[in-house]
């Protein structure tokens, strides 16, 4: 399975809360993307065969118009708490693997 990596509007803490199912994943801040572009981070996750874990609409814009790599999960629960992304990320893991592998899916939409 590809690597996540996280964007700035979700906490880095799930890196490491994360690395028992999602290892060596990262998050935006940890590589200097922290300030970047949408488009750098598109880029950079493109070069370095992550899949983009983000809160942001912008990301599933690009997806349309650039395709994909990088695949793209989308959270869209809204204003909730690290904890519940944690959970969802976890109680998705097995649809996240089939996205990765999937050479039909760019988007992956979670609730």
């Amino acid at each position: 399975m590809k690597l996540l990596l996280f964007d700035q509007n979700i906490s880095p803490k799930l890196v490491e809360r994360l690395a028992d199912i999602y290892p060596d994943s990262a998050h935006v801040s940890m590589l200097g993307l922290d300030h970047a572009l949408d488009t750098e981070i598109w880029q950079y996750a493109h070069d370095h065969d992550y899949i983009i874990v983000t809160k942001d609409a912008d990301f599933s814009e690009l997806g349309v118009i650039r395709g994909f790599p990088p695949k793209i999960i989308w959270i869209r629960k809204g204003n909730c708490s690290t904890q519940a992304i944690e959970l969802i990320l976890r109680t998705n893991f097995d649809a996240i693997k089939f996205a990765s592998a999937d050479q039909d899916t760019g988007i992956l939409t979670l609730f």
